[in-house]
């Protein structure tokens, strides 16, 4: 039998398009019950990789037949003892080339849309933490909003179609993940922007993102809208009058937690008054395009996660809450932990933590935790 490694984009592209693989994951049953390779056709069995050290033959008879096998494990090693185990014993297997620390870092590219503009729209999925990221292209110029700390990505995308990156935004300060704006912007002597009221601690330069603040990518018009409640400074993007960005304020299936700073009880008004008041007075035809996604079922067919604004007003159980207290007893007691290492994160995306490469992804392991549940 034979043992074949499955690149995360490989992964990836079972995933959006809801082909079935079974998952044999042999992380202990805590990492795995935290977080796994997500797919809406994918099946699952745990088994601890040193339990299957003494042998696989009565495992691998139990698995199933009709579905292509994938061992998966944190950084490679283990899964791919344990394909070779299951070949041995008779089943066709692969390993996730990596682990779960290369699908944490992959990053899927999707055009969102041919602007109006004549530029164009591109979402970056990954598909492992839940991000997303953004690339405006037009004239030969881009601008990179939220942009996740595997920056060869964005750099190697706006080179490989002839633009040059001017602008890198990030709609706040990000507590689940460490942005990679800055980095970006370093790299390629774009102006990085950043909402002043969540940059109080941050130690370097940046230009100061404001209310009603417009910028130009070619005939691209990139507008701010200050939007709080997730932070104090969260403020969304509207792209080419069609697109609003919203960051970590408003997702597809739910709404911003406001406690990541510990400012929960302070902000859950912000979070309502943006939510209610300030998204209510824009237009509903607004395709909305948030910072993160929760489970798989969000992704759409074309790979991208996007809905139009009337829709969630319909849809999103966080926009119908009519009664302020309700809304804020939904918002308090609905919280789910807090992302891992979340503090260490925030600090190093003030500058003020300077962690090597293996320690930031040490960091970002495991899902994102931004939205209330």
């Amino acid at each position: 039998m034979t043992v074949t490694a499955m690149s995360p984009k490989e992964a990836a592209a079972r995933s959006i398009g809801k082909q079935p693989l079974h998952i044999v994951d042999v992380r202990n049953e805590e990492a795995f019950a935290d977080w796994k390779l997500e797919g809406e056709a994918f099946t699952y069995v745990n088994r601890p990789y040193f339990d299957l050290l003494d042998g696989v033959e009565e495992f691998a008879a139990a698995l199933p037949e009709d579905r292509e096998l994938l061992v998966v494990c944190a950084k490679e090693g283990s899964s791919k003892l344990i394909a070779e185990m299951l070949s041995e014993a008779g089943r066709d297997a692969a390993y996730l080339e990596g682990g779960m620390s290369a699908w944490s870092e992959y990053l899927a590219p999707v055009k969102v849309a041919d602007l109006a503009s004549g530029g164009s729209l591109h979402q970056f999925v990954r598909l492992g933490k839940g991000c997303l990221s953004y690339m405006v292209i037009d004239g030969g110029k881009a601008a990179v909003i939220d942009a996740v700390r595997v920056t060869d990505v964005f750099t190697g995308f706006a080179e490989e179609r002839g633009a040059v990156i001017e602008h890198v935004l990030d709609t706040h300060l990000h507590a689940d993940h460490i942005s990679g704006g800055r980095a970006i912007a370093e790299k390629t002597g774009a102006a990085y922007y950043l909402p002043e009221a969540d940059a109080g601690e941050v130690v370097f330069d940046y230009y100061k993102l404001e209310d009603g603040m417009q910028l130009q990518v070619g005939n691209t018009m990139i507008e701010a809208i200050y939007s709080p409640g997730h932070t104090n400074g969260s403020t969304s993007f509207i792209v080419d009058g069609s697109y609003l960005l919203t960051g970590d304020i408003l997702f597809v299936d739910s709404i911003g937690r406001p406690d990541l700073a510990g400012k929960a009880d302070d902000w859950v008004g912000d979070l309502r008054t943006t939510l209610y008041e300030r998204y209510r007075n824009l237009s509903g035809e607004l395709t909305v395009l948030p910072a993160h996604f929760m489970e798989m079922n969000e992704v759409n067919a074309n790979g991208t996660v996007a809905k139009r604004l009337d829709s969630l007003f319909s849809d999103n159980h966080g926009l119908a809450v009519d009664e302020e207290a309700e809304f804020r007893k939904l918002v308090t007691e609905n919280l789910p932990p807090q992302p891992n290492a979340y503090q260490e994160i925030r600090k190093t995306n003030m500058g003020i933590l300077s962690p090597d490469e293996e320690l930031q992804k040490e960091m970002e392991i495991g899902p994102n935790r931004c939205a209330v549940r």
